[in-house]
């Protein structure tokens, strides 16, 4: 018996508290119990809700849960200051009190580690890292976290951006700031989207704190599909094929075939999307039973026909975050700003440290004094120069928004020069304005296979494995073998076919049978979501898989 109520208030490691295990539906089902009897009173309800969300993020992330607390905490009494300030420099003061808490924070549990290993590194120094809050976690609960390496809490990018957000909407006027500890604690703690998203801006979320509770038969519906869609693509497909095919050949794709490390990497497109999308789909279908409406984080990004229209439909609440928080304020389309130049100068530090090599330094000077001479010697060039580096720089710190290593780097500048390469081919391309269905095809298969394979870094652990799979794939790829391996790997071949053929449905074959589940009565619903759970747990392996996006 004390067992059992350890297990189910106690943080452990190995067992957190996710979307694919039975204990959180178990957990859903009484936060739902507990809301049927609240509801109606909208502050209790925000501070229910804010509670069980740090019970759900403690069983998700241990001790961490302090950091959660801290940036609610401090982000609440800026955003009533900046708020409260009479002069334009005590906002501005205020405002920057909270991107260096926020982004201090972000770079300490996220970049600490690789800071002290480049330092010892350049200067020959053997300074240790020594994570606190892991050496209390492993001596009270057990666990057996790495001292030595800072491990980031789990969804800091997430929660840290959204607390960021909020001071610059009030700063910028477009939210008045939360008078209530509990409900602004709520807006960032809501734990359906907490760990991996959506974002979520105050200016969507905070006005439904105050509104009454209202759910439709329509929505109801709604929020049933969305859940069982998003199980199907994290369970039955993501996982399926990672588990028998993508997870050993990026472990080892040196013993692979260059044809297996081929379908293994366009395999892993097709199960980051499944992973990650999944895991929004069930978050907007569990807040929507609630009453709460996330925004949209996915669509059908696979369908897109180049670069940037691949960013307008992946990960959405991130793309629009940098768009309107990094890219709008280097100056966009419109030019450079001060603020460009400090985030080059930001990216060419990172570059430098983790390269570990202090004579990149001069040589990066001088590049920047290259560019800002050509702009100034072609003035019709300026705008150019300067908003395809604005550009560059946003897809740069979007990679490094997701690690601090050379693969993350190398991720975001290649989609960030295939956005940039776009602009130019599109005005050349003799098939741009084409409609053709051929055409059509052709472009979002190039788009699909350009994401590909700038994943390779994104997967990648090391520079090494990536370039060890490129290898394979250019030397090794062993085209007499094929019908041996199709035989081998038929299944997940086979669930690959599926995934895509789901994914580039049209949008109206989605739409009708979408509505064709929302309409169909309760008693119906009922044996169709008992049908997908069998179905799942049919393919399911014995240790359920962490979402992909978790780490950042």
């Amino acid at each position: 018996m004390l067992q059992a109520l350890k297990d189910i208030f106690l943080f452990n490691q190995d067992a957190p508290l996710i979307f694919t295990r039975f204990f959180f539906w178990g957990f859903f089902a009484l936060v739902l119990a507990g809301f049927s009897i609240i509801y109606k009173k909208k502050t209790l309800r925000n501070a229910y809700l804010f509670l069980v969300s740090l019970f759900f993020y403690y069983k998700t992330g241990g001790l961490f849960f302090f950091i959660l607390l801290f940036s609610t905490f401090t982000d609440f009494f800026i955003g009533l200051a900046i708020y409260n300030s009479q002069t334009t420099l005590r906002k501005r003061l205020f405002l920057a009190l909270s991107v260096f808490l926020n982004l201090g924070v972000l770079a300490f549990f996220k970049y600490d580690y690789f800071f002290t290993e480049t330092i010892n590194s350049v200067f020959k120094t053997n300074i240790e890292v020594v994570t606190h809050a892991a050496k209390w976690s492993n001596m009270f609960f057990g666990t057996h976290f790495d001292l030595a390496k800072i491990l980031p809490p789990v969804g800091i990018s997430f929660f840290t951006f959204q607390t960021l957000s909020y001071s610059i909407d009030v700063y910028r006027g477009k939210v008045e700031p939360v008078r209530n500890m509990l409900d602004f604690g709520f807006y960032v703690s809501f734990f359906p989207q907490l760990v991996a998203g959506p974002i979520v801006r105050a200016s969507e979320f905070i006005p439904q704190l105050y509104k009454d509770f209202s759910l439709t038969k329509e929505q109801f519906g709604m929020a049933m599909f969305l859940i069982l869609n998003g199980l199907m693509k994290k369970m039955f497909v993501g996982d399926y094929i990672a588990i028998n095919l993508i997870d050993r050949v990026f472990a080892n794709p040196h013993t692979y075939t260059g044809f297996e490390n081929l379908i293994a990497l366009y395999g892993y497109s097709l199960q980051v999307y499944c992973d990650f999308s999944g895991y929004t789909d069930i978050a907007i279908g569990v807040a929507l039973l609630m009453g709460f409406n996330l925004p949209k984080n996915f669509n059908s990004p696979y369908k897109a026909k180049n670069t940037g229209d691949f960013w307008k439909r992946w990960h959405m609440s991130l793309s629009s975050w940098l768009k309107d928080y990094l890219y709008i304020p280097m100056g966009g389309n419109r030019g450079g700003s001060l603020f460009t130049w400090i985030s080059l100068s930001t990216i060419l530090v990172f570059a430098i440290m983790l390269a570990g090599k202090l004579w990149l330094a001069p040589l990066f000077a001088a590049v920047i004094f290259g560019i800002w001479l050509l702009a100034r010697i072609f003035p019709g060039l300026k705008l150019t120069i300067t908003t395809n580096i604005n550009i560059l720089l946003t897809m740069l710190l979007g990679g490094l928004w997701h690690g601090s290593n050379w693969t993350f780097v190398m991720w975001g500048g290649l989609n960030g020069l295939g956005v940039v390469v776009y602009k130019f081919w599109r005005k050349i391309s003799p098939y741009e304005n084409s409609n053709h269905w051929i055409a059509n095809a052709w472009k979002i298969f190039f788009t699909f296979t350009f994401i590909t394979f700038t994943r390779i870094w994104f997967r990648g652990e090391t520079w090494k494995g990536t370039m060890d799979l490129l290898h394979q794939i250019g030397t090794s790829f062993g085209g007499s073998m094929f019908p041996e391996m199709a035989s081998a790997y038929w299944k997940v071949l086979l669930m690959m076919a599926f995934g895509l053929t789901i994914h580039w449905l049209p949008e109206t074959v989605k739409v009708w049978y979408r509505e064709l589940f929302i309409k169909t009565p309760i008693w119906l619903k009922i044996i169709i979501c008992a049908a997908t759970v069998f179905l799942i747990y049919q393919v399911v392996s014995a240790g359920l898989q962490p979402f992909i996006y978790f780490q950042f």
